[in-house]
Parts: structure tokens; C-alpha cells; sequence
């Protein structure tokens, strides 16, 4: 089965030999494997198991934290868009608990605003805070 992931950071991976795909989608998480049913559906932040076999035909598993996006899986492709994608061996833990921290700042402003609350910003908050747990998540995994 073929793979390619492609994020909006300009992040991507490639793979031509891919066992699964496992992955969190809008309604769960799912595995794609190889002759697996058309699919087209949303996927949310969380991490990505991707088990392929290298030119030498050891089966590999690659983590990733992804974030929201799209998954295709057509004639035993499979491809992602998604808005973020970070590879185990990237991962910058500081900088995904800053971000973590900032997000639940963000939500709690917008929650004890007087004013009326921006549903819109608190939406990308509450985004920019899965993100971050996927990646901290990643991380753990990576000990």
C-alpha cells in the first residue's frame, strides 16, 4: 500500500511498502490496510502509527502526532492533508508544553470573558491544545 502525508508546515513523509495506518478520524480511530474500502473523512489531532517494511523487508513503525485534516484512501492509497505533522524524532517537548499552556490560557479567557464568547477563537484554542497533547503524547511514547 502507498502513503503520503502532506502538511500545511511543508512537513511530509512517503512510503510505497506501508503494512497500517492507524490514525483518529472524526467519528474514531481507525486502521487502514492494504485493499482497504474508499474512504474519505476528517481526522482529528492526535498521534499516527505507520508500519512499513525498509528495502531490506523489516517492518518498521514510524509515530507522528498529526493534526486536524483529511485522509483519502482510494486503490490501495492512502493520502493525508493535515495542519500539522510531527515526526517522533522532531519533537520539541518546551516548546509542545508552552503551547499546551498557552491553549488552556486562551480557553479560560474566552470562557470568563463578560463579553460575549468568540466561538471561532476558543475553536482554535481548544485545536491548538489537542495539537499540543498529541505531541506531548508522542513524546511520552518516545521514552
Amino acid at each position: 500500500m502507498k502513503l503520503q502525508i502532506l502538511s500545511f508546515s511543508g512537513e511530509s513523509f512517503r512510503h510505497d511498502q506501508v503494512i497500517s495506518v492507524t490514525l483518529m478520524t472524526g467519528v474514531g480511530e481507525i486502521t487502514v490496510l492494504d485493499k482497504h474500502s474508499p474512504l474519505l473523512t476528517s481526522i482529528r489531532p492526535s498521534t499516527m502509527y505507520v508500519v512499513y517494511r525498509d528495502e531490506n523487508n523489516v517492518e518498521i513503525r514510524d509515530d507522528f502526532a498529526v493534526g486536524s485534516g483529511v485522509v483519502e484512501v482510494r486503490n490501495s492509497e492512502v493520502k493525508i492533508l493535515a495542519d500539522m505533522l510531527v515526526d517522533i524524532e522532531d519533537l520539541d517537548r518546551e516548546r509542545a508544553e508552552r503551547a499546551k499552556q498557552e491553549a488552556l490560557n486562551l480557553m479560560q479567557k474566552y470562557k470568563d470573558s463578560k463579553d460575549k464568547m468568540d466561538m471561532e477563537k476558543f475553536i482554535e484554542a481548544e485545536d491548538m491544545l489537542l495539537k499540543s497533547i498529541a505531541q506531548l503524547k508522542l513524546y511520552d511514547m518516545k521514552k
